[in-house]
């Protein structure tokens, strides 16, 4: 009996790292998209990651036939949009770092937006994840990327303190 543990240990030890070096980059670049890091300083994405695998790992072995990158997926998404809730309320209006690619947008701006386009979750499935009804999902995923389309244009402050609008 002891060895078949070892055993199914092994197995599931060696089936979880195949799935860490096939998905491991792609939610690194998931992650970081999320937190809006610069790619060459995502300690906040890391950690997110982590914890993801982590979950997933734990989980392994009720996969039954699950995917398990739907798995850490939704845990990401989950985790991500609880702690952004309680870090900086429900509309997540802190700003991230500004060298990251979508920091102009807020966090669930964000979240939507990499779930639909860079993950390519239908809009039903975002909505019941999310717990947002697929109207609300559909609204954000478009004011997102026309917020990345067409970006406001920044306002200049004189040393006078009237504000001057670039022309």
């Amino acid at each position: 009996m002891h060895d078949r543990q070892l055993a199914r240990g092994d197995r599931r030890a060696r089936e979880f790292d195949a799935f860490v070096t096939g998905a491991a980059g792609r939610l690194l670049h998931t992650t970081t998209l999320l937190t809006a890091e610069a790619p060459d300083a995502n300690v906040r994405a890391q950690r997110l990651l982590t914890l993801a695998l982590a979950h997933t790992y734990a989980r392994w072995h009720r996969l039954h036939g699950e995917d398990p990158y739907d798995c850490a997926r939704r845990y990401l998404a989950t985790r991500f949009a609880r702690a952004t809730w309680h870090r900086y309320g429900p509309l997540g209006r802190a700003r991230p770092d500004p060298r990251g690619p979508l920091a102009s947008l807020t966090a669930q701006e964000r979240l939507v937006l990499v779930l639909r386009l860079y993950e390519g979750v239908a809009e039903e499935q975002a909505a019941a994840l999310l717990g947002l009804p697929a109207e609300r999902v559909h609204a954000l995923c478009d004011r997102a990327t026309a917020a990345l389309l067409h970006p406001a244009k920044p306002t200049a402050v004189s040393g006078a303190g009237a504000k001057v609008v670039p022309s």
